[in-house]
């Protein structure tokens, strides 16, 4: 069995002490990612569909380094701080995953660390 873990410098994975993906032998797990611009704020302040996009991206370079690819991916988690905006994530998470159609789930939450934070995504793949 081979372990690979995958980091993005984020410095939330010292703090909690995760990987933003693990690749164990065939399959991929993206940690949930969070919208995080490079310099460590929040990117897209109150656009949901762009901070959607943004983790998606994300989480696309985190596949791509552990050797995957986003047509590997067969399961989606959408986390939303607010019901009313999973049009726009829908649409951001379309866009990407259209021809894809990995399995998808939607949820609502309390909230999240950053409240600037709308949107939360998480990924896994079968190479």
């Amino acid at each position: 069995m081979d372990r690979k873990n995958i980091s993005s410098g984020s410095a939330f994975e010292k703090t909690i002490g995760f990987a933003r993906a693990v690749r164990f032998n065939d399959r991929i797990m993206v940690s949930g990612t969070a919208p995080i611009a490079n310099d460590g704020k929040t990117a897209f302040p109150g656009d949901v569909f762009h901070q959607t996009k943004h983790c998606i991206e994300l989480m696309q370079k985190a596949i791509e380094k552990a050797g995957g690819r986003l047509t590997d991916v067969v399961r989606t988690r959408i986390y939303l701080k607010h019901k009313s905006d999973w049009r726009d994530a829908a649409r951001a998470h379309q866009i990407v995953f259209d021809s894809i159609k990995p399995a998808c789930t939607f949820v609502v939450i309390k909230g999240f660390i950053d409240p600037q934070w709308l949107v939360e995504t998480e990924a896994e793949c079968i190479l």
